[in-house]
């Protein structure tokens, strides 16, 4: 009797054991996968896809993963970084996700690794990323990291904007590259009506033009083929932003201009000037035409006004130079004091510096020789001598 007893309490014992286990798992699970209060189970809301597979949401692994991602959703949609250049991303041949996601966050493109591998396997995507080259950027989510690393190559279209050429070049230029959805109309459209939003764009004088003309900055980048002419606009704007430095804008302000003015002056700079240890010269010469509010004179602001000749098929049209003064228009620096409206086209790092660190010089005059070199004058009456020595030789057009 007393054995059947002691069984008998052993398997109470038991019983009551596994109702606490029990108990624990349960009350586990609710706190882990709360109810809804319906008896169906509610996972976490999260802006994200439902992990795998169509229909296959039941998936134990895919519960899993959708909660985990839920619980880091802020990261998971909050790119590693703000920079929108586009940069080159290797995966070597059965390099493994793990290895892969170590090196986009080195890179910083992704700011958890483990984080970028539970995504990869939420979304049964670690088998699809294929080896090569990829375009990313520092501004990207997760999810668009991931999306990127499945579309194969990507090498994107190399893109170099020449100093010196006017928005409807570049559109020119752009419309023969491999670029599937760009616009050369849409393009100058946008250029001209501006509207962009970036700080640098915002001091400009009052009435004058929204054009964003002369600070789409010469470079040379690498995008992708379906970029857009507005993505476009704003790479070259990004870029003019992160290479005309506050410094350099400084140096605007104390010459008592705004950086617009002083782009201005650039653009005309860049168009006269051949040689580069010129560009500082020629730039003293405007301004000492500015500070003594005489007309400037400058040749390429007439041909900017002139706009495309059909018959020579250019340009920056080279006139006689009793012509000038016919053009009407307020770009026409031959009737018109003080600076042109805007810039004419897009100046390089060399005119730009030129016109913020211009040469202390007393010359009003300069005369194109012909070889690509100019020859400076004080006065008029050597400028004329200039002119008797040399002939009127107007400067080699850019293209």
């Amino acid at each position: 009797m007393s054995s059947f007893f002691s069984a008998l309490v052993k398997l109470v014992l038991v019983l009551a054991t596994i109702a606490l286990v029990a108990a624990g798992v349960y009350i586990g699970y609710n706190l882990v996968f709360p109810s809804s209060g319906s008896g169906t189970l509610t996972l976490p809301k999260i802006n994200l896809t439902s992990c795998g597979a169509k229909g296959s949401g039941s998936d134990p692994a895919d519960i899993a993963y959708s909660y985990q991602l839920g619980q880091h959703q802020d990261e998971v949609n909050r790119p590693a970084g703000t920079d929108n250049k586009e940069v080159t991303f290797t995966v070597t041949e059965g390099e493994p996700p793990s290895a892969i996601a170590v090196k986009l966050k080195n890179q910083g493109f992704v700011r958890d690794s483990d984080l970028f591998v539970t995504l990869l396997k939420c979304r049964h995507a670690s088998e699809k990323i294929q080896a090569g080259d990829h375009v990313l950027r520092h501004n990207m989510t997760m999810d668009e990291v991931a999306l990127a690393l499945q579309r194969g190559t990507l090498r994107g279209v190399t893109v170099t904007v020449t100093p010196g050429l006017r928005a409807e070049q570049i559109a020119e230029y752009l419309k023969g590259l491999n670029l599937a959805q760009f616009d050369a109309n849409e393009f100058v459209k946008l250029v001209k009506q501006g509207g962009f939003d970036h700080a640098f764009l915002q001091d400009r004088p009052k009435n004058a033009e929204q054009s964003v003309e002369g600070f789409l900055f010469p470079e040379t980048y690498n995008v992708l083929q379906g970029i857009t002419a507005e993505q476009l606009i704003n790479r070259f704007l990004s870029e003019y932003d992160q290479r005309v430095t506050p410094d350099m804008r400084q140096k605007a302000a104390d010459q008592k201009m705004t950086l617009y003015e002083a782009m201005t002056l650039a653009s005309i700079v860049e168009r006269e000037a051949v040689l580069k240890e010129e560009a500082p010269i020629i730039a003293s010469v405007y301004l000492n035409r500015l500070k003594a509010n005489t007309s400037l004179d400058a040749d390429p602001t007439v041909q900017y006004a002139l706009g495309y000749q059909a018959a020579t098929k250019q340009w920056w049209p080279v006139i006689p130079l009793d012509q000038y003064r016919k053009v009407n228009s307020p770009y026409n620096t031959y009737i018109n004091t003080g600076l042109p409206p805007g810039p004419i086209c897009e100046p390089g790092l060399t005119a730009i510096r030129a016109a913020l660190e211009p040469a202390k010089t007393d010359y009003l005059y300069f005369l194109a020789k012909g070889d690509g070199a100019h020859v400076f004058a004080k006065t008029l009456q050597e400028q004329n001598a200039n002119l008797a020595k040399y002939g009127y030789q107007p400067p080699k057009p850019k293209p």
